[in-house]
């Protein structure tokens, strides 16, 4: 629950420190005095956005801290799962920056405002007067009936398989898209594939092809070149061979005459027997180089056609042509892969939906089983609110299609009075209606739901007498439950109270400023006498707010 409230240079308020107890905390004030701003202050600290518009002093940073004690709410998994340190009292500071920067903490951590909205849902239910509103919004009278029924850890269960679910039939259309992509580009595939297969590609090929062209193109030229080159190193007389040769035997003479030449020589040996390899390899070209215009065309259509398939795919080497070839094969093959795929997660959707159903309909089965009580305990708690023969009716249909939260849609239809035809509530209840109407929908969840705290802002607007008392006395019951603030302008819900404070204002000649003043018993007396009889308090209103607060 919330213990200790800390507001310091924000809108009218230059600092407020302020405790709270548990149960019932009335919060009352006149017309414009900052009732609203403690709201707005809170919700800072519990995540919403904020401007510069909210600093008092410009040139000052805006500090708003909130203390928790959380002692009995199990809620150490929850601040685990948001990589938030958790502790029995634990504080969470905002502050605003004249920069417009914010910065949040939790026990002084930093953390994001993502952060701070998710724990708003497990802190604080703040009740304003627009929110009676979302009684009309179908998904919200479907929550009201899961906590009444307790359905919260059958509806993660199913949640998170209806996650899976939607999971599992994106990955499908995906697939299926794929596959009807892949069928229209497969012939094409098919052909490009055919084509390279038919080439029979070889790494390192063409440029082997091409040598064996030049050669085959220039066979006289070759021999020539080949049939001189022979004859300088094989004449008898002056060829390079037998030059070398008496070279070498010279050496030879020298190198048994001293060790000193025996290195000489035995290079002249090893250039001697180089030039006689040289030699026998050019003889060897000159037998085997023989004109084969045959060959020579061979070669020619081979080499055309690997320029062809290369200027046809944009690449330069053998080497690229053979990395397209593998691409096109997966992609061929590839239809039959994705087809496998898309028939085991079709498998896997039968199952996920199987089980889905399976929760949906233990979840339908729940709510039914409530809705009796359910419709009862509302109409019990308005009837003493001037509504003595109000009557709710909640229909529950079964539906076809999967949703967020099960296979259900809800209509709450409400009859005001006897012999009045049961309608829709948004259509058959008026504005005071529908604040009794809440009011008694959050009693029962309170008894319920583990919430630390609700606040009602002027959940009472438009009653009055009795049925105000009565308000008040459904307020001070859920303050059993949990801790409950209102913020009231009606005495009788005001009396209800374990503890109340008053939000003043009051000017000076520089500025306008709220206060906040936890009420003695006397103050107390004085605060709700004047909302009885005005500014003028009377013997009367003293003596009647005396017997309300008894």
């Amino acid at each position: 629950m919330l213990t200790h409230l800390s507001i310091t240079n924000y809108a009218l308020i230059t600092h407020a420190s302020v405790n709270f107890s548990n149960n019932l905390t009335i919060i009352t004030g006149e017309t414009g005095a900052g009732k609203s701003i403690l709201l707005d202050a809170l919700s800072l600290v519990l995540g919403k956005r904020a401007d510069l518009s909210v600093l008092r002093n410009s040139n000052e940073k805006c500090i708003i801290e909130a203390q928790f004690s959380l002692k009995s709410y199990n809620l150490e998994s929850f601040f685990t799962a948001l990589e938030l340190d958790y502790e029995e009292d634990t504080i969470i500071r905002r502050e605003i920056l004249p920069t417009g920067k914010s910065r949040a903490f939790v026990n002084d951590a930093p953390t994001t405002l993502q952060n701070l909205q998710q724990l708003s849902t497990v802190l604080i239910d703040i009740h304003t007067q627009h929110q009676t509103q979302d009684l009309f919004n179908e998904k919200y009278q479907l929550q009201l009936v899961d906590v009444f029924a307790e359905n919260g850890s059958l509806l993660k269960d199913y949640q998170k398989q209806y996650q899976i679910f939607k999971k599992q039939q994106s990955d499908l259309k995906l697939l299926k898209e794929k596959q009807l992509l892949i069928a229209k580009e497969q012939d094409y595939n098919a052909f490009l594939l055919d084509e390279l297969l038919q080439a029979n590609l070889k790494a390192g090929e063409q440029e082997e092809l091409e040598s064996q062209f030049e050669i085959l193109s220039n066979v006289e030229k070759v021999g020539s070149f080949l049939e001189q080159t022979n004859a300088l190193l094989t004449n008898e007389d002056l060829g390079v061979s037998k030059q070398l040769y008496e070279v070498k035997l010279q050496m030879q003479r020298l190198a048994q005459i001293s060790g000193a030449y025996e290195s000489l020589y035995q290079r002249i040996e090893s250039s001697f027997i180089e030039i006689e390899d040289i030699a026998d390899e050019v003889q060897n070209a000159m037998q085997q180089l023989v004109a084969d215009p045959h060959q020579l065309e061979i070669l020619n259509q081979k080499l055309q056609q690997i320029y062809q398939l290369q200027k046809k795919h944009h690449v330069s080497t053998i080497e690229e042509l053979l990395h397209i070839q593998n691409e096109l094969s997966e992609k061929v093959a590839g239809l039959e892969t994705i087809d496998d795929e898309i028939v085991q997660l079709e498998n896997l959707l039968i199952v996920t939906e199987k089980e889905l159903n399976s929760l949906a309909n233990k979840l339908h089965e729940k709510r039914t089983a409530v809705l009796t009580n359910l419709e009862r305990n509302i109409s019990q708690l308005i009837a003493p609110l001037g509504m003595p023969n109000a009557q709710f009716k909640i229909e529950l249909v079964a539906t076809e299609n999967f949703s967020t939260n099960g296979k259900n849609e809800v209509n709450w239809l409400f009859s005001a009075n006897k012999g009045m035809q049961f309608g829709l509530l948004k259509k058959t209840a008026s504005g005071g209606e529908l604040s009794r109407i809440m009011l008694a929908v959050k009693s029962i969840l309170a008894s319920k739901s583990n919430l630390p705290t609700i606040i009602f802002d002027e959940i009472d607007t438009g009653v009055s007498g009795d049925v105000a008392d009565k308000m008040g006395n459904i307020m001070k019951d859920m303050g059993n439950y949990m801790q409950i603030f209102a913020i009231t302008h009606l005495p009788q819900v005001a009396s209800k109270g374990k503890q109340h404070f008053k939000v003043s204002k009051y000017d000076n000649d520089e500025a306008t400023t709220s206060t906040i003043q936890l009420l003695t018993n006397e103050e107390r007396i004085h605060e709700i006498a004047q909302m009885l009889s005005g500014n003028k308090i009377t013997e009367a209103a003293l003596q009647h707010a005396k017997q309300l607060l008894n």
